[in-house]
């Protein structure tokens, strides 16, 4: 079988399939991943996570007490306060779907913040019931990642150039916009 999506999706994918087949090594298999990954019962109450959550959000979660997040604060991409019972896993685990898409800030209790990208996911079982939710955190502070976008954009300005069919070079411009327009929106100054 063919692995598919890149390396952060095909370990995600991987993550919530051993999350709907609880195991004894579930938890110690999560452990050994490099990304932040942490699950929540049903009412979002965390039962675990790996050691990568707490370099993440520089303090140590505590099992049982924290719901919804391992975060200490968070706030939206354009700095807003957002309590932890609206964040994109609390809204994962409310409507009984993953959240996508968006992009959060968190701040650690040294007051050092950290741009990324959430993937909470509602782990249903075969009749549709919530039996919790699976998150894995994306760094997406790095400045590397901003560069490599740019990379990616001129690339595809060179492309757009070369080619004869002018849908595809408009295509390929627009492609390189988006990876701009990210690329910016990873500079932006927390």
């Amino acid at each position: 079988m063919q692995a598919i999506g890149t390396p952060v999706e095909q370990l995600f994918q991987a993550a919530i399939a051993g999350a709907q087949r609880p195991s004894d090594g579930l938890f110690a298999a999560l452990d050994s991943l490099p990304a932040p990954i942490y699950v929540t019962d049903a009412s979002g109450v965390v039962v675990h996570f790996n050691p990568a959550c707490i370099d993440f959000a520089g303090r140590k979660p505590v099992v049982g007490q924290d719901r919804w997040c391992v975060t200490w604060k968070l706030y939206t991409d354009d700095g807003v306060f957002l309590p932890h019972e609206l964040c994109p896993m609390a809204e994962a685990i409310k409507h009984k779907r993953p959240v996508v898409g968006v992009t959060a800030i968190a701040e650690r209790p040294d007051g050092t913040r950290v741009r990324f990208l959430p993937h909470p996911t509602p782990l249903l079982d075969s009749d549709g019931r919530l039996n919790g939710a699976v998150n894995m955190l994306i760094d997406i502070s790095d400045g590397r990642q901003a560069n490599a976008l740019r990379v990616q954009a001129e690339r595809c300005r060179r492309l757009a150039l070369d080619v004869a069919n002018e849908t595809v070079a408009f295509a390929l411009n627009a492609l390189a916009d988006e990876y701009e327009f990210k690329a910016n929106k990873l500079d932006r100054p927390l």
